[in-house]
């Protein structure tokens, strides 16, 4: 019953941050304020009641259109509020209500703006990739006090758990730097600050998980866009979504995967 309790509020807390995601999304990019005005249909310029604005049930009981001129709400807003609270929740089912949900929980939330960002304009914002690695470099000592096991060679502690972050977004920070070198339309600056900021967020060697899902989804969506036809051989494709999912797996199961493969490798070269 706990469970359930807990996760309810951990979902409706995940679409309500996606409905501020949403407003991140739109107004960032563009320099507007995120607080004045409040949010407004931007058709008829009507300001949004609180009944207008709860996350996903609004936009189903007023079946995607707005109460006031009845233009056609986008459906990304509903679908961003869903999937914020999805992630949310399943951050929940692994962390349980400690104090890594709220820190892992924001972190899910910048993943999510990023997306959504570069998506829609293909930017990864300086605004939002500097402060958050300032604020990382500065907690990265202290992952230990909030649960999170980081060593570095053998190192624990506050010198240890520094060692290992700073040294996986350095290592993240360089592979894709050495990518975009080799082969520069491939992504651009903002992929690879975006690499360093994640190196310091999952550590080793979880990084190297985030990396491979990065490569294998990417990959595999490339594909599928090649071949439908959505995308030419010479076109770019954003870059920075793929990351985002990958920097996610990592973050709820890139130790069990490390972990899994780890014995899967040994047991492999064991044999005879």
């Amino acid at each position: 019953m706990t469970t359930a309790y807990f996760g309810f509020l951990s979902f409706i807390l995940g679409a309500s941050v996606g409905s501020f995601l949403n407003v991140v999304a739109d107004r960032v990019p563009s320099g507007r304020s995120l607080i004045s005005p409040g949010s407004y249909c931007e058709s008829c310029n009507t300001t949004l009641g609180a009944a207008d604005l709860v996350p996903v049930l609004s936009y189903l009981t007023l079946r995607g259109k707005c109460r006031h001129c009845g233009a056609k709400i986008p459906g990304r807003l509903a679908v961003v509020e869903g999937i914020t609270g999805v992630l949310f929740l399943l951050a929940l089912l692994q962390f349980g209500p400690t104090v890594e949900f709220p820190v892992f929980a924001a972190a899910t939330a910048l993943l999510v703006a990023i997306t959504l960002i570069d998506l829609e304009h293909g930017l990864i914002l300086d605004k939002m990739v500097f402060p958050t690695v300032a604020l990382l470099l500065v907690l990265s000592p202290f992952w230990e006090y909030i649960g999170v096991d980081r060593t570095f060679f053998g190192t624990g502690g506050i010198i240890g758990s520094f060692a290992n972050s700073v040294s996986a977004g350095a290592a993240y920070f360089s592979l894709l730097f050495i990518v975009i070198f080799l082969y520069p339309r491939g992504m651009d600056g903002g992929d690879v600050k975006l690499a360093g900021l994640l190196g310091l967020l999952i550590g080793f060697p979880a990084v190297f998980v985030a990396f491979w899902v990065t490569v294998v989804v990417g990959g595999v969506v490339a594909v599928f866009l090649l071949v439908g036809r959505r995308r030419g051989r010479k076109d770019e494709i954003p870059y920075g979504p793929y990351m985002a999912v990958g920097a996610y797996v990592a973050i709820l199961v890139g130790s069990d995967i490390w972990n899994w493969y780890s014995e899967f490798a040994l047991g492999f070269g064991g044999t005879s």
